[in-house]
C-alpha cells in the first residue's frame, strides 16, 4: 500500500468522519425540537423546584430519616435542597436549549431511574439519607421516564424523518444525495417551460 494513502486520507473521508462523530450541535433557536426540549426541561424543573421549596419551608432536618410529607411525598432537608438544585439545572437547560437541553434531560432521566432503584433498596434500612418512601420511588421512576422522553424525542429513533438534523448528521452521504436531488428538482421547476403549440 502506498504511503500516501496512509498519511493523506481524502478530505471527503475526513469530513465524513467528523460528521459522524459530531451531531448537529447548533440547532436553530426556533427549531421545533429545541422548543420541545426547552418545554420539557422547564416543566420538570418547575415541578422539582416547587417540591424542594415546599420542603425547605417546613424546616425539616437535613438528614432526618423520618422526614415529613410534602405534596404527598416524603422529604427532608437534603432531598429538598437536591430537588431545588436539579430543578435549577433543568432551568439552565431550558434557557440554553438545543442539544444541551436534550442531553440534560436524558442524563437526569437516567439518574432519576437509577435513584429510584437505589432508594428502593434502602427503604427498610436504617441508612436512608433522603428519607425515601415507596411513593418517592414511584415519583423518581415517573420523573425519570418523563425526562428521558423529553430528551430523546426526535433524537433517538430508528424512524427519524430525513429532514431531522440528527438523521442528517448520522447519514451525511445519503442526506447529501437527497439534497442534490432536491436542488435538481427545484432547478427543473424554475426552468421556463416552452410554450405549448396549438393546432395549425
Amino acid at each position: 500500500m502506498a504511503a500516501g494513502h496512509v498519511l493523506h486520507p481524502r478530505a471527503g473521508d475526513r469530513a465524513h468522519r467528523r460528521n459522524r462523530i459530531k451531531l448537529d450541535e447548533h440547532l436553530p433557536v426556533d427549531h421545533r425540537l429545541s422548543r420541545f426540549y426547552r418545554i420539557g426541561a422547564g416543566l420538570m424543573g418547575l415541578l422539582l423546584v416547587a417540591f424542594g421549596i415546599l420542603g425547605l419551608i417546613d424546616r425539616i432536618g437535613f438528614f432526618d430519616t423520618r422526614g415529613d410529607t410534602v405534596a404527598g411525598l416524603n422529604t427532608n432537608g437534603a432531598l429538598s435542597v437536591l430537588s431545588v438544585a436539579v430543578g435549577l439545572l433543568l432551568f439552565v437547560g431550558m434557557v440554553v436549549g438545543g442539544n444541551f437541553a436534550s442531553t440534560v434531560n436524558m442524563v437526569l432521566g437516567v439518574l432519576f431511574i437509577a435513584s429510584g432503584f437505589v432508594n428502593l433498596a434502602l427503604l427498610d434500612r436504617s441508612f436512608n439519607p433522603l428519607a425515601f418512601r415507596i411513593q418517592n420511588v414511584m415519583f423518581s421512576f415517573v420523573v425519570g421516564v418523563m425526562l428521558m422522553f423529553f430528551g430523546m424525542y426526535g433524537r433517538v429513533s430508528a424512524t427519524l424523518p430525513h429532514d431531522n438534523p440528527y438523521w442528517k448528521a448520522r447519514h451525511p452521504e445519503e442526506a447529501e444525495r437527497e439534497q442534490r436531488a432536491r436542488r435538481r428538482r427545484e432547478l427543473a421547476e424554475q426552468r421556463p417551460q416552452p410554450p405549448l403549440r396549438g393546432p395549425r
